[in-house]
């Protein structure tokens, strides 16, 4: 405790102890408030009544107490500022859901203090889903287990209200947890007009609760993460409606375009082919003229989406119009698409739509195939060339397919191995 007649060299030494200690404050900003206190010290220390001095400096030195505690707050609530104004212009530069997520987990590492991890499950349909991690080491999005049913998580979407966990180890929801399992944690809904669209979690190293300016940087954070996440499935959900063919609900050309120069840079990134099979319905028209368009319409959803639901995830099938498909084989050379392209000929054959009071439709379909960058490296030469090869195919042998014109070599029929059901 200090002396009552505290000298300018104890006051001064006093202050500059409180301002040191206060991690608020920046560096560069201490050097200008000790220079500050050293003049007003000084100035005291000059008054015109002695007798008084030391009692003025001692007053200071409260001051500088208390006025300290004033430029925490005020430091506090200009960081928030910032914090918003960062939170925003991160938060609303894409509409890319992802992108989204992303930002939102590296903007909650960078505002609370000895965070370990953030990650962020969507909430629909009462199911969580992964959405992205981050953790202090910069590893992003790694994959998580999903949340358990009385989980921290799956508690804070089905009660709506934040959850602190001051000691992950000692908290009933965390409960047979590994003992490596250490510190704090905070869970918190995201919500956008009173719904739930994720909750965000976020560790801490040390144990305790949040103070209140974190707490009001986590509310500013979840609340924008909300907005952001909310604008993104907006624009995504309008997206695949542009990208969708209204009949049957495949990709239509607009997204087959896009997913055709996606894979243009993937094939040069990785140094790979990748096969584009134009595919044209054989006695589709017939169908048509039988029944009407509208039954015609239900035949191509049937089919085409039993399509779909047999080729791997990482190919792609178009509707390209009318009775007209588009496959896009990542990474396939000529052998796989003959293999891929034989199976798709084989399950048209095989397929049967079962529509009320209609029987005996047989259908077939014809192809072409063209190989990048054998064929092409742009991706309208490349179904061009698919497509004259589709053009011989239909004149020479329906119900089979060609290769396009190579390098070196016509057009030319293959005799592919029928693709057999495991």
């Amino acid at each position: 405790m200090k002396d009552k007649n505290e000298d300018g060299h104890g006051a001064f030494d006093r202050a500059r102890d409180i301002i040191n200690q206060n991690p608020l404050i920046l560096p560069e900003e201490k050097k200008g408030i000790f220079k500050l206190i050293q003049v007003l010290i000084e100035a005291a220390e000059i008054s015109p009544n002695p007798p008084n001095k030391n009692t003025h400096i001692k007053t200071f030195t409260q001051e500088i107490i208390s006025k300290d505690s004033l430029m925490v707050l005020v430091k506090q609530q200009a960081d928030e500022l910032d914090a918003l104004k960062s939170i925003s212009m991160n938060l609303t530069s894409s509409l890319d859901l992802q992108t989204v997520l992303d930002a939102v987990v590296s903007e909650a590492i960078r505002l609370i203090r000895n965070s370990r991890l953030a990650h962020i499950y969507l909430y629909a349909h009462g199911t969580l889903d992964f959405g992205a991690s981050l953790n202090i080491d910069g590893v992003k999005n790694k994959g998580f287990a999903r949340p358990r049913p009385n989980g921290l998580t799956y508690s804070v979407a089905n009660s709506g209200e934040q959850i602190i966990v001051e000691d992950i180890l000692r908290h009933p929801l965390f409960k047979d947890v590994p003992p490596d399992w250490t510190g704090s944690m905070i869970g918190i809904p995201l919500k956008f007009n009173n719904s739930i669209v994720g909750v965000m979690n976020l560790s801490r190293t040390i144990l305790g609760g949040f103070t209140k300016a974190e707490l009001r940087l986590i509310g500013l954070l979840a609340d924008q993460a909300a907005v952001a996440i909310s604008n993104a499935n907006l624009h995504k959900g309008v997206t695949e409606l542009a990208n969708t063919d209204s009949v049957t609900g495949l990709p239509n050309r607009r997204a087959l375009d896009e997913r055709l120069q996606e894979d243009i840079r993937h094939a040069k990134r990785m140094n790979s082919n990748f096969s584009v099979v134009m595919m044209d319905l054989d006695g589709f028209k017939n169908v048509n003229d039988s029944y009407g368009h509208v039954v015609g319409d239900e035949i191509l959803h049937s089919l085409f989406n039993h399509l779909a639901d047999n080729i791997r995830p990482t190919d792609f099938l178009a509707r390209y119009g009318g009775d007209e498909l588009t496959l896009i084989i990542r990474d396939a050379d000529q052998g796989v698409a003959e293999f891929v392209t034989q199976k798709i000929i084989d399950l048209v054959k095989e397929h049967n739509p079962h529509l009320p009071g209609i029987n005996n439709i047989n259908l077939g379909i014809t192809a072409g195939i063209a190989i990048y960058p054998l064929h092409s490296k742009n991706s309208g030469d490349l179904l061009r060339a698919a497509d004259a090869a589709l053009y011989q195919a239909k004149k020479h042998h329906r119900g089979s397919f060609s290769i396009a014109r190579g390098m070196t070599g016509d057009l030319h029929p293959i005799t592919a191995p029928r693709f057999r059901k495991s």
